[in-house]
């Protein structure tokens, strides 16, 4: 009997130590009311997560997985994970839920945004569907950070690939009004993790399919313009912390380099890791090789921010 409660409790232990860093809910971004949404019986949302890289998403009705840092470890941080896909698909698992629960393992409190991917036959406008999006989830976290144990002040945004060009879209358009809502919680990114991000629209520096995927095959040049946020970063844009491999053969690195030195110009605080190898999508990284590294650094750097700080 002793040995048969000993293992009873061992068990019990491990159920609280892996319920410790899992997702705890999900919260629905609009309850219903998608701003610019067109009804299509033909488009039915489908959340495929059995693949072991690109989940495939068909996305009406958007949301937030959440995951709350361990209340013995939480500092108050908070980042919203906008995994990458070419705005087709998202890899949710190594671009999503692994990420978060690391950051968990930081005592930071994370939230996977599986955004709406740009579709004409759902949305009036496709090309800012994401961003409105992201600036529902931002002010969704914000208006609850007392809740969940959350400094304001200390809300991220995070992108991988096509997620770093919507964060990085977040990061220099927080402001722009793209829905009617009466919300005047502010939308803007205390900081910002773009790893391998696609950051311009131009030609020659962009990737091919996410800007067809969002602005279709024919944009403006001022669309192109407005999209490309190496050239929308001001003052207010907020620090970045970047990641990008010199041998990236999908997003060229003049993504991340363009858009570290308009911050540069405008003196915000930005950390840019140009790796020798990796090539792109490697999440937190599986390999022996230096780019594998990236997740020490970017600990180091939200140290350095004062982001790690017990609260």
């Amino acid at each position: 009997m002793k040995l048969k409660r000993v293992g009873i409790l061992m068990f019990l232990m491990l159920m609280v130590f892996g319920s410790s860093f899992s997702q705890s809910k999900v919260i629905e971004l609009w309850n219903g009311k998608v701003p610019g949404a067109i009804h299509n019986d033909k488009f039915k949302q489908i959340v495929d997560t059995t693949a072991s890289w690109v989940d495939k998403h068909s996305i009406i009705n958007p949301y937030l997985d959440v995951y709350l840092a361990p209340k013995e470890k939480s500092n108050g941080t908070a980042v919203v994970i906008c995994p990458g896909g070419a705005y087709v698909g998202m890899a949710v698992k190594h671009e999503g839920s692994q990420v978060a629960k690391w950051l968990n393992s930081l005592g930071v409190t994370a939230f996977v945004l599986k955004y709406r991917l740009p579709d004409d036959s759902i949305m009036k406008n496709k090309a800012v569907a994401p961003l409105q999006d992201g600036q529902r989830a931002i002010r969704i976290v914000r208006s609850h950070a007392k809740e969940w144990g959350i400094n304001p002040q200390k809300i991220g945004i995070m992108g991988f690939s096509a997620g770093g060009h919507m964060a990085s879209t977040l990061s220099t358009h927080y402001n722009e009004k793209v829905y009617e809502s009466d919300d005047l919680t502010s939308a803007r990114p205390d900081f910002s993790l773009l790893i391998y991000p696609v950051i311009s629209m131009e030609k020659g520096i962009t990737h091919w399919g996410s800007r067809v995927n969002l602005l279709g095959d024919n944009p403006t040049p001022e669309q192109v313009k407005h999209f490309s946020n190496e050239l929308q970063v001001n003052s207010e844009t907020p620090p970045a912390f970047m990641v990008h491999s010199l041998d990236d053969g999908a997003v060229p690195v003049q993504n991340s380099i363009n858009y570290a030195l308009a911050l540069q110009k405008f003196k915000i605080p930005c950390e840019l890791h140009l790796y020798q190898t990796g090539g792109h999508g490697y999440g937190m990284g599986n390999s022996t090789n230096t780019e594998s590294t990236w997740t020490e650094a970017c600990r180091k750097w939200l140290e350095m921010k004062g982001l790690l700080l017990s609260k």
